[in-house]
């Protein structure tokens, strides 16, 4: 596989978003799902709507999101339009929940470690491309969260993350979160997930991930740690797994002194062994020439 072009600025604005998404070159076609993370209720790093409103505005896409599958204020689909309306994102954007009514759509996992199908919410149908804006930061769960977390968990319904966290348990759902995986099997399920949107989508697919606000703990966390590290920038490209591996790359070329918090939290639970699977089932490829853009 050839080397991935992934774009970088040490510049953070909502302006630069945009470029760094126009550098691409990719014209997203038909309807435009752009996935974000809505932030739990209480927490504090998540990227606000403000920020992503040039990007989704110039796309003409529809803010997506999922209900979780544990406790909180996004968990179900009552609750999480609150939230959307509460944080913003209704203000300015439309918004789908993707998985508010079921069924599931069932997407096939091809060649997948330890999923053979991925449930996701039924909504994406009504989507030709998906846009997938990321803040990269850490991830008390899967170590960090960038680009692959949003394609896998971001994009499961309720059931589809239990299925992942669980490592593909069948049984009741109810009680899933008594089945939870060893950890690389978890890593392993999150990119068999991954993979089966970025199949769906067929290559309509680009991604931006964030390096900003850079706590050890997601946006779904309602009580995160503060940021640990200095802000990095903006990176893009249309390989969600070079994407990934260049902003990891960066934080281990990193001075800042909060670095080894975050690659304790990420090392931790085998973070970089999803980016691992991610390029072994080969939507991707670890390889990358990062381009500077001033």
């Amino acid at each position: 596989m050839e080397k991935a072009k992934v774009f970088f600025t040490k510049k953070i604005t909502p302006e630069m978003v945009v470029e760094m998404y126009k550098r691409l070159e990719k014209n997203l076609p038909g309807k435009v799902a752009v996935k974000v993370h809505s932030g739990e209720e209480g927490n504090q790093n998540f990227l606000r709507p403000e920020f992503m409103r040039p990007m989704v505005e110039l796309v003409k896409g529809t803010v997506v999101e999922c209900n979780t599958a544990y406790e909180g204020a996004r968990n179900s689909t009552g609750k999480h339009r609150k939230l959307m309306q509460d944080h913003g994102w209704t203000k300015y954007f439309q918004v789908d929940i993707m998985d508010a009514e079921g069924p599931d759509m069932v997407l096939p996992v091809r060649g997948g470690k330890v999923l053979k199908e991925n449930y996701v919410g039924k909504n994406i149908a009504a989507y030709d491309s998906l846009l997938v804006l990321s803040h990269f930061k850490g991830h008390p769960a899967g170590g960090y969260g960038g680009a692959i977390k949003q394609l896998s968990i971001g994009c499961a319904s309720s059931v589809g993350k239990s299925l992942i966290h669980s490592g593909g348990f069948t049984g009741d759902q109810t009680i899933v979160w008594d089945h939870m995986a060893e950890q690389d099997v978890f890593c392993e399920a999150m990119a068999d997930a991954a993979g089966s949107v970025m199949d769906y989508f067929k290559g309509n697919t680009a991604f931006v991930n964030m390096m900003c606000n850079l706590s050890v703990d997601c946006d779904c966390c309602a009580v995160a740690e503060d940021p640990c590290m200095e802000d990095i920038g903006i990176l893009s490209s249309l390989d969600p797994v070079a994407l990934d591996q260049a902003c990891m790359d960066l934080i281990y070329q990193s001075k800042d002194p909060g670095r080894e918090h975050f690659l304790q939290r990420v090392e931790s639970l085998h973070g970089t062994h999803t980016i691992d699977m991610a390029a072994i089932l080969g939507y991707g490829t670890k390889e990358y020439e990062l381009i500077c853009v001033d």
